[in-house]
């Protein structure tokens, strides 16, 4: 990648407008690679063209690497909205630092307010689309709590396809198993509207409490804890993937 003048990168990354980020500068809050830089034109090479880390810089001692794309995990609390306007909850996007929303970050998928777990968040158009679209049948693993315990049958009925409301045909879950008493661990590919809830409803159960822990062949990181966030590394990005 070509070098890129300092005011440019910071703008790229989301640290406000050219002339914010300009002002910034001259003001001396920024360093690159821990030295301190006053000069607005100054050019450097980012060092990176996709997710990766490149060059390190800090403003206002908030220590960043430069990323081309941005691509996250979060672990979603409940009570939070995957939406920029919500309705009656707080935003995911406020659990971020504030320069996500410039770059227009946007949930790959929605999780509802009371659910938890794992959620991928970019700033990638094409990324979303691949992987919130329900024709890659991209597998999403579900801990299910229920009001009701489960028994084999339950189980069965739930592989076997169970009818949604305004859906032309059964849908089944690609896998289910039982994980105690009133718990399942459920797989689905399709991503409907609140599919898990209705399922378990068609199936004659209630849902108490669910949380996605797994994405294609990605899991939700243990060591997040609800509310926070990581990058997704090379590494993630091929577990992604890798669910075939």
């Amino acid at each position: 990648m070509r070098p890129m003048q300092l005011e440019r990168l910071l703008h790229a990354q989301g640290f406000g407008s050219r002339k914010e980020c300009r002002a910034l500068i001259r003001a001396g809050y920024v360093s690159v690679a821990g030295v301190p830089c006053e000069d607005p034109s100054a050019e450097f090479d980012p060092g990176s063209t996709d997710g990766s880390p490149g060059l390190a810089f800090a403003v206002d001692d908030e220590a960043w690497q430069y990323r081309a794309k941005a691509y996250l995990m979060l672990h979603k609390p409940s009570g939070y909205e995957c939406s920029h306007k919500p309705t009656f909850h707080p935003s995911v996007f406020t659990l971020l630092p504030r320069q996500f929303l410039p770059r227009d970050v946007q949930c790959v998928g929605r999780l509802d307010q009371d659910t938890t777990g794992l959620l991928l968040l970019s700033d990638d158009g094409q990324f979303i689309h691949q992987w919130s679209s329900g024709k890659k049948r991209t597998p999403k693993v579900y801990e299910v709590a229920l009001k009701h315990a489960a028994d084999d049958d339950f189980v069965a009925t739930l592989l076997a396809g169970v009818q949604l409301h305004d859906e032309p045909a059964p849908i089944a879950a690609a896998a289910c198993e039982r994980s105690g008493d009133t718990t399942l661990r459920l797989t689905i590919c399709e991503g409907k509207y609140h599919q898990v809830k209705r399922m378990i409803a068609a199936a004659g159960n209630r849902v108490e409490a669910l949380h996605r822990s797994r994405v294609g062949g990605l899991a939700l990181d243990p060591a997040l804890a609800p509310g926070q966030w990581r990058w997704l590394e090379a590494a993630d990005l091929a577990a992604l993937a890798d669910f075939a």
